[in-house]
């Protein structure tokens, strides 16, 4: 008599669970997913506005690699499923007297540097070379579980101690190479994609930049919300159910195993293992228990590190707009800028923030003649003192107000035909983020590798993490290959044979 498939219960429809679900699924698990909104995605979902389409969170994919391998282990070829477009330029920098274009063609990369900065331009060689290095030795350990004590002491994690920069921090590296404070901010800002600041983000994610100009940015034809959209696709090809609408009220244990979920309305389903891909310190605080969990209790959790969070403008525009894909506008006092979000402080008035205008790449996001903006502002999360009930509506005009300026568009009030708004309060009440840190768990040396809460999970058996709050951490080729991981792990603990782009885990 042939064994009844193994039934796995994955909880959020986000990219770390999708992944987990269409690899599981083409290995024959027999997999449910159940999401809590309308449409799968999670903080990588699809928002409509009237005709206008945009990215809720994400809006470019780095590491494009990682996301072809994920596809192929679920039996697909991301190729024939999506439309990927290289942008090069990846995007602008705009500063208060110039504007730096990030380019993955080096020699032109070292002339505008040259242009802006005469003599530093060496300084990108020496960052590329080095930064390579590094990379090729934090990948392997990024692409491993830690589930024991022992896997602290593996081959590939020895080998990186020597390229960890320790005690130093991402704009101390950036520094290093380019001796000017504005030129290490322009290799230095994606410390931002993890939520950290790069005066406090430790110096081994320096390499963050150089993963751009060595792999390239890419824009999905129709938003990266259609990743998440074919992942759903090619899980249920593969066999697995995904029931939208449906919001888990809380994990079923026997002791301190996972056995199931137990809907709201009193629905029970039943599983051999769960995967978890709520928002990490949600999860933690409503759908455990009372008195289950020790490392992570309501009032440890409390004490841990989280990113910032973002306030976030999403606009329809009836006018086509001369702006590139990607512009990232620098405040004029950046430091301070970053300070008033990371220590806390409130609302910074001189704010950086970051502009996508899709619409110059794909005509598909918005009517002809239009534009889809998105807006993302750096912003502290729930812990700052901000009152966005009183802030909001002053905060929204003084960054559009700023944008106009620095753009030069003169005022586009009059042209704004849709428009939504969310602050550090909505991403908590609307999308389970807890305290409003957007990109989770902070990415300190003291929360990362196996001090990160772990893919097999810790404090539970036959449960199993995936997303930005557990390992490798935020951003979505993390995020993708934390369902990998996941994935591998629930197949070799129930001796189900595969094979794995990630030879790690």
């Amino acid at each position: 008599m042939a064994q009844a498939k193994r039934r796995i219960v994955v909880v959020g429809a986000g990219p770390g669970g999708l992944t987990a679900a269409m690899i599981l699924a083409h290995r024959g698990f027999a997999v449910t997913v159940v999401e809590r909104k309308s449409r799968v995605g999670g903080r990588n979902a699809r928002l409509d506005l009237g005709p206008y389409k945009f990215d809720t969170g994400p809006t470019f994919l780095m590491m494009k690699q990682i996301l072809d391998q994920c596809f192929a282990e679920a039996g697909a070829d991301s190729g024939q499923l999506l439309e990927f477009t290289r942008l090069d330029p990846m995007y602008r920098l705009q500063f208060a007297k110039f504007a730096l274009h990030a380019t993955q063609d080096i020699e032109r990369l070292k002339s505008e540097v040259a242009c802006h900065f005469p003599g530093r331009e060496a300084g990108v060689g020496r960052f590329m070379n080095y930064e390579k290095r590094r990379f090729e030795h934090m990948l392997p350990c990024l692409q491993k579980h830690y589930s024991t004590l022992g896997s602290l002491f593996s081959r590939n994690l020895l080998a990186v101690l020597p390229y960890l920069s320790l005690g130093r921090k991402v704009f101390d590296v950036l520094k290093g190479y380019f001796g000017e404070d504005e030129l290490a901010i322009s290799f230095s800002f994606q410390s931002k994609y993890l939520g950290m600041s790069p005066w406090e983000c430790p110096g081994y994610f320096a390499m963050l930049a150089y993963i751009e100009y060595a792999f390239g940015v890419y824009h999905v034809t129709g938003g990266l919300s259609e990743i998440s959209e074919k992942m759903a696709e090619q899980a249920v090809r593969n066999g697995a159910e995904i029931r939208l609408d449906t919001e888990v009220e809380q994990i079923l244990l026997q002791g301190r195993r996972a056995v199931g979920v137990r809907l709201l309305g009193g629905e029970e389903i039943k599983c051999d293992d769960i995967v978890l891909n709520a928002d990490f310190g949600d999860a933690m605080s409503r759908l455990i228990p009372p008195g289950v969990l020790r490392k992570y209790r309501p009032e440890k959790l409390a004490k841990k590190r989280f990113s910032c969070s973002t306030f976030m403008l999403y606009l329809g525009i009836d006018k086509e707009l001369d702006l590139p894909h990607h512009t990232i506008y620098f405040a004029d006092d950046y430091r301070r800028n970053v300070e008033d979000i990371f220590s806390h402080r409130g609302l910074s008035r001189d704010t950086s923030f970051y502009v996508r205008n899709a619409t110059a790449t794909d005509r598909s996001l918005a009517p002809a003649g239009h534009s889809a903006v998105y807006i993302l502002v750096p912003v502290g999360n729930l812990r700052s003192p901000v009152d966005w009930a009183g802030e909001t509506a002053g905060f929204r005009d003084l960054v559009v107000r700023r944008w106009c300026e620095k753009a030069g568009l003169g005022d586009l009030e009059p042209h704004i035909r849709e428009e939504k708004i969310l602050t550090p309060e909505d991403w908590r009440d609307d999308y389970r983020v807890y305290c409003g840190a957007t990109f989770n768990l902070a990415h300190t040396t003291r929360q990362m590798v196996y001090l990160r809460p772990r893919n097999r999970f810790e404090e539970l058996r036959r449960c199993y993490l995936v997303g930005g709050g557990t390992h490798p951490g935020s951003g979505l080729p993390t995020i993708y290959e934390s369902g990998r991981i996941a994935a591998n792990l629930l197949s070799r603990f129930h001796g189900v044979p595969f094979t794995s782009g990630n030879l790690n885990c």
